[in-house]
């Protein structure tokens, strides 16, 4: 950034040594004039500049429309414009509008922010930045980063090439990112601009990076998944219970049943295995997905393409269900096995009696169609979603970038579409997981399934249990983003 910022605003940049600044207590203005060898005056005419490079209509104001434009004219990536959130923080009026007091005065904080963590970095205090100092303040904000990566920081905010970042550089790096400079957040934005892209939607969470705070990521998404499924549990047991009925099913009937038997705790019997699952799942699938995309992107790994993440993501969710699919199987059994004299059949014993009396094979039972079902399903929904939000940014926010509820209201429906879409093959997988192997009517396999299925009950007998599934989606992707959201903030992860 820093670079077309100088180019824009037409000042020549003042490089050089580093310029000592040794003075303990409260930052003020002056230590940033001294850090940036600047006057009162030619500070006042650099702002003024940046505004007017803005304000290219000579207007008076900058609106979103003029300070995105000003943002692609200094080549900032399209995904990463922050137009939105610089407007907000400016706009100290809430009129939708910065005048060049409000853009001054975000300057002035800015600037200020800025030169109070560069002081923290520089412990020497002799006014510029080295990258052991640089390192050594990651390391302390629990940043895995190796010598390369670091080096390529450096490079990136490291204008004149001299191994050292000085205030001017750190300044031009960072002056137009609106969010809190901290240094968990400014590796973040040096991250996603200039080392790897993370948005992979509907495949992979956005928001993971892997250097940064893992464990804390994993917690975050665990305690959201898991508050998500619980919330949703007595909608998942109707849904499995209609699943594996293979006569005419009706909701309400399904539902008293559940409630004679069980009471209100039959609506959460499984739960446990189903919030058990979240953990180690997530896990593999993130360190599969990233495994992976170095396999497919090579040297180049900064951009995979879409069928790139697509197919990485397929796969990494591949060997996620794989290797949790045993206690997806054994969830299915508890919540569709008969009471035993009035009581749920113990998790230990039931589990001891399908590796006794099926073996372990049993515990793969149905794990085809369920593999059948993960690439088509992240296929459809990231095409969806992709889909829905370029027509809601033309149609309904005109031009302007989707904000949280858009963004839910478009996962919403995207993972809607593409949950029916492969749905017949959820049937399947939950009734050859739910059929003991030594029972009359066992099925042979798949097609087996598939066929009885299809002459006993028709095409709608593929499709039992999907309205309960559908009513799963909006409560489970709304809880685990708020949920999420929440814990990031309670993690300190930004």
């Amino acid at each position: 950034m820093s670079g077309a910022v100088e180019q824009h605003v037409g000042l020549e940049p003042k490089r050089g040594c580093c310029n000592p600044v040794r003075k303990p207590g409260p930052v003020s203005m002056d230590h940033v004039l001294l850090a940036l060898r600047e006057t009162k005056e030619e500070r006042d005419t650099r702002i003024r500049s940046l505004f007017g490079f803005f304000d290219a209509a000579n207007v008076g104001y900058l609106d979103y429309g003029q300070i995105e434009e000003g943002l692609s004219a200094l080549q900032i990536p399209n995904e990463y414009k922050y137009a939105k959130d610089l407007l907000k923080v400016c706009d100290a009026n809430r009129d939708g509008r910065v005048d060049y007091q409000e853009f001054r005065r975000y300057m002035d904080d800015k600037e200020l922010e800025l030169y109070r963590i560069f002081q923290a970095i520089d412990v020497a205090h002799n006014g510029c930045i080295l990258p052991e100092e640089l390192w050594d303040a990651l390391v302390k904000a629990g940043i895995e980063i190796n010598d390369e990566e670091l080096a390529r920081f450096v490079e990136h905010v490291d204008k004149d090439n001299n191994g050292i970042i000085t205030f001017e550089e750190w300044r031009d790096f960072l002056l137009l990112y609106p969010h809190e400079a901290t240094i968990e957040n400014i590796y973040h934005h040096w991250e996603r601009v200039c080392l790897v892209d993370i948005g992979e939607q509907a495949v992979i969470p956005e928001g993971i990076s892997k250097h940064v705070q893992r464990s804390k990521y994993f917690i975050a998404g665990g305690i959201a998944g898991a508050a998500s499924r619980t919330a949703i549990a007595p909608l998942d047991r109707l849904k499995v219970i209609l699943q594996v009925q293979t006569t005419r099913t009706c909701i309400l009937p399904a539902v008293k049943k559940i409630w004679k038997e069980d009471g209100l705790l039959g609506f959460y019997r499984g739960n446990g295995l189903n919030v058990l699952k979240v953990a180690p799942e997530s896990a593999i699938k993130f360190y599969a997905y990233e495994m992976l995309k170095n396999v497919i992107g090579g040297e180049d790994k900064s951009d995979i393409g879409t069928s790139g993440r697509l197919f990485a993501g397929g796969m990494a969710g591949a060997v996620a269900q794989t290797a949790i699919y045993p206690l997806d199987l054994v969830k299915t059994r508890l919540q569709t096995c008969g009471n035993e004299n009035g009581k749920v059949p113990k998790l230990g014993r039931l589990t001891k009696d399908i590796w006794v009396r099926e073996g372990p094979r049993a515990f793969y039972k149905g794990l085809v169609p369920s593999l059948l079902g993960i690439i088509p399903y992240a296929g459809i929904d990231l095409a969806a979603y992709e889909t829905l939000k370029d027509m809601s940014k033309t149609y309904v926010l005109h031009d302007s970038e989707p904000g949280p509820l858009v963004q839910l209201g478009c996962g919403t429906i995207s993972g809607a579409l593409g949950a029916t879409c492969v749905y017949p093959l959820q049937v399947i997988r939950t009734r050859m997981q739910a059929q003991r192997a030594n029972s009359t009517a066992a099925y042979d396999g798949m097609s087996d399934v598939f066929r009885r299925t299809l002459q006993n009950e028709g095409y709608r007998g593929f499709y039992k249990g999907l309205f309960p599934n559908l009513l799963k989606v909006v409560p489970a992707a709304s809880i685990t983003y708020l949920v999420y959201e929440a814990m990031k903030k309670s993690l300190e992860l930004g």
